[in-house]
């Protein structure tokens, strides 16, 4: 594990697209929209790239104004002044090197044609988290505003390019060097619970890493830890004297419930799946890291440590430390306060509400 301390799940991102198997999901360095290109310029290699988060459009004035027009001379040469105009602000973006343009709003026509003629790629992100991590991703800045961006507001990106995964099209802005600021995991699937499935799953693992990020401890998986801590505190609860031993042993059968819960998953008979492991735990040496092998046609016992099946140590730790606070609070509350309807008691049938007199 890394030694930074400092890990975004935000960080790693998933792309669903329909179609094919889930072993055709892949991983890249750098970000994936299901959007397609404004330009018609679809690949850029080494882009220099401007983020707006403005639209990519002429700018307008906050109060209406009246323009009065005489002559035809007068109208042409209203619209060649806008096209300069426009010319002008895509050119000084070409002469620094732009080669590429991530607007979040709106992209006008003209503003368009003018980036086709200067060889500029254009792609339109609607979300602003989108854009947000997209300027992580290639260390850009998110300009409000149609103006030139300095050389530090400038973000690189090694290759943007339109593609096509399976049926869908999609925009891409994939990093080359080994190290990125943001992956995109590509997920496949038939349907799309799968997809779903997967992506918890995902999910899931990034969780894992940001846990273990934190702290590296874990503990034997696949329910030894449990077994072992219920036969640790039943016999706690079996050496204390007085009515306190009652509850000591409801607690150490609260743990059970991990195996049975494996055990029903995977279509195994719980208590037989108790009986075999508090069986297994009985040794005092390798009885502590025996678990339920899920991939056995019976019920049969591993060592998880051997197999290397672990569990984070922090996860189990605020489970039990959450699960014991919700009992106490139960346990603590001695009155049940029921909720009545408001309005007093209801006058008697026959008898006239002495409030209307």
């Amino acid at each position: 594990m890394p030694t930074q301390r400092t890990f975004n799940v935000d960080n790693v991102r998933t792309c669903k697209i329909l179609g094919s198997g889930v072993l055709a999901s892949t991983c890249l360095q750098g970000m994936v929209f299901k959007r397609n290109v404004e330009s018609d310029i679809t690949s850029v290699k080494d882009a220099k790239i401007a983020v707006y988060s403005c639209p990519f459009d002429i700018g307008t004035t906050e109060t209406k104004g009246t323009v009065l027009i005489k002559t035809a001379d007068e109208l042409q040469q209203f619209s060649v002044d806008e096209e300069k105009l426009v010319e002008n602000s895509v050119k000084a973006l070409a002469d620094l090197g732009i080669t590429c343009i991530v607007s979040g709003g709106k992209v006008g026509d003209m503003m368009l044609h003018f980036a086709n003629k200067f060889n500029i790629m254009v792609v339109r992100l609607m979300s602003k988290w989108d854009l947000r991590r997209l300027c992580k991703s290639i260390n850009a800045t998110a300009l409000p505003n149609m103006t030139p961006p300095t050389q530090e507001e400038i973000g690189f990106c090694s290759l943007v390019s339109l593609e096509e995964v399976g049926d869908t099209t999609v925009v891409s802005f994939r990093q080359e060097r080994e190290e990125s600021a943001m992956s995109t995991i590509i997920i496949r699937g038939s349907t799309d619970n799968i997809m779903d499935d997967i992506e918890r799953a995902i999910d899931d693992g990034v969780n894992s890493v940001k846990v273990l990020t934190r702290d590296q401890r874990c503990l034997p998986g696949a329910a030894a830890t449990e077994i072992e801590l219920a036969k640790q505190i039943m016999t706690f609860g079996e050496q204390t004297p007085g009515m306190e031993q009652y509850a000591i042993k409801k607690f150490a059968e609260a743990f059970e419930v991990f195996p049975k819960i494996l055990a029903e998953n995977t279509g195994l008979k719980a208590n037989e799946v108790l009986a075999k492991m508090y069986n297994a735990h009985q040794d005092p040496v390798s009885g502590m890291n025996s678990g339920i092998n899920l991939e056995a046609d019976n019920c049969e016992m591993m060592d998880v440590v051997e197999r290397q099946i672990f569990d984070i140590y922090l996860t189990k730790h605020w489970a039990i430390k959450f699960a014991v606070n919700a009992a106490c609070t139960v346990l603590v509350v001695d009155q049940i306060i029921m909720a009545k309807q408001a309005g007093g008691p209801k006058p008697r049938k026959g008898q006239a509400d002495p409030d209307d007199e």
